[in-house]
């Protein structure tokens, strides 16, 4: 068996067998294959795809490339995860997940930072002063013992083939390809371990699923992969064409999920998907009907308990947990701006993908993976799609405490709103 062998069988389009491509992923992660062999291959899969079960294969061959977590026998009881594939103003992991911790379902989470136009979680949670993400594995079990949930940052032992095929996927333009999709996103999922995945799969101009199909091929695999190795999983579509809720940016987003949770309102969109969300989580973890885990979730939601959750857990990884009450404990930015309507009408449409853009530019986001982040920045919409307005009305807030044009930032912004009479 050689790298040539194998990159020439799936450029010629035949499917390669478990063996082979178990056998080029140790060969990846050990280094014994040379990054321009791996680029051959990932550009051949690229152009040629693979089918079910190569896909599955692959996923599974990633996720045993390191370390490797079972939190349900460490726990005594099932554990669940959610994952989505990326977003702008995407803060449903710190409502969804303690609305699951609030109703006994175990969620040991571990999540990434965001890169581009997206967020990230762990940004956004080591906005709060303190919070650390970055855990021991017995703290880690131990807090999600203790209040249900904890969200750590992705160990460097796990599925360390993903890191390498990943970083030459995003330096070959080959990351466009679903199976590959699938098997970085999957291979994650399955190392750590969670008896039950749900997956929250973005389909829009701020995803990266543009179409309906897409999002649906992309969900389907992954639910086909997930089960092919033993674990539950339920996909959602959800839709990307507007920011999720109201504010785009690291503690601004904390700050939303906070004033949710404890009561102090809470945006349609970013209520029905939460409290979606956390219902999957608690259905695949067999806590009932769909329709009586639904009621549990929304009840967490409203009686402050799945806030208590969110609190206590705060608390436990380090963070002070007055900054889920004073907003500004999290920090004041230094800089602030409107974006006003530029003419009198209904707001047709909120551009999202250029809302996230915005956010970048103002610090929010990261053009690189090394580009430090400004907890502060991010942008609050001051009205919604459907709302009349009138020429010169505030419609968005723009915060940033980096080094930016600010004013610049908002004449571009303006061209975020589409605005019709």
């Amino acid at each position: 068996m050689t790298a040539y062998e194998i990159i020439r069988k799936k450029r010629n389009s035949h499917a390669l067998s478990s063996e082979e491509i178990a056998w080029f992923v140790n060969g990846c992660v050990s280094g014994e294959i040379p990054d321009y062999q791996i680029t051959a291959l990932l550009m051949a899969i690229c152009l040629n795809s693979m089918n079910d079960d190569e896909t599955a294969a692959l996923t599974a061959a990633m996720a045993q490339s390191g370390e490797t977590l079972c939190p349900s026998k460490e726990l005594g009881g099932f554990c669940v995860d959610k994952h989505s594939t990326g977003g702008v103003g995407d803060k449903t992991t710190l409502i969804a997940v303690p609305i699951c911790a609030a109703c006994g379902v175990y969620v040991p989470k571990m999540s990434g930072r965001g890169l581009g136009h997206t967020g990230g979680t762990i940004d956004k949670l080591e906005s709060i002063p303190g919070l650390s993400t970055n855990l021991s594995h017995e703290k880690f079990m131990n807090i999600v013992r203790s209040t249900g949930f904890a969200v750590a940052s992705q160990s460097e032992n796990l599925a360390p083939a993903d890191k390498i095929l990943y970083a030459l996927r995003n330096a070959t333009a080959t990351v466009d390809s679903i199976p590959l999709i699938c098997s970085s996103i999957m291979s994650k999922k399955l190392a750590t371990g969670a008896d039950g995945i749900v997956l929250d799969v973005k389909v829009g101009d701020g995803a990266f699923m543009k179409t309906p199909a897409e999002a649906q091929a992309l969900a389907d695999l992954m639910v086909n992969t997930a089960n092919h190795a033993g674990r539950k999983c339920k996909a959602i579509i959800s839709d990307m064409n507007k920011p999720l809720g109201k504010c785009v940016g690291n503690a601004l987003e904390v700050t939303e999920a906070a004033e949710a949770l404890s009561g102090n309102g809470c945006r349609k969109d970013l209520y029905d998907i939460s409290c979606t969300l956390a219902a999957q989580m608690l259905f695949i973890a067999g806590k009932g009907s769909y329709e009586d885990c639904m009621t549990q979730a929304q009840n967490a939601f409203h009686s402050g308990k799945a806030f208590e959750a969110l609190e206590k857990t705060v608390a436990l990884q380090g963070g002070n947990v007055e900054a889920l009450h004073d907003f500004a404990v999290m920090g004041k930015p230094e800089q602030s701006a409107y974006v006003r309507a530029g003419r009198s009408g209904r707001i047709m449409a909120i551009a999202c993908e250029r809302t996230g853009l915005t956010a970048m530019e103002l610090g929010a986001g990261r053009k690189t993976k090394n580009s430090a982040i400004d907890p502060t920045a991010g942008v609050v919409f001051l009205t919604d799609v459907g709302d009349y307005v009138s020429e010169g009305e505030k419609i968005a807030a723009l915060y940033s405490s980096a080094n930016c044009d600010i004013e610049g930032i908002v004449k571009n912004a303006a061209e975020i709103f589409k605005i019709e009479g």
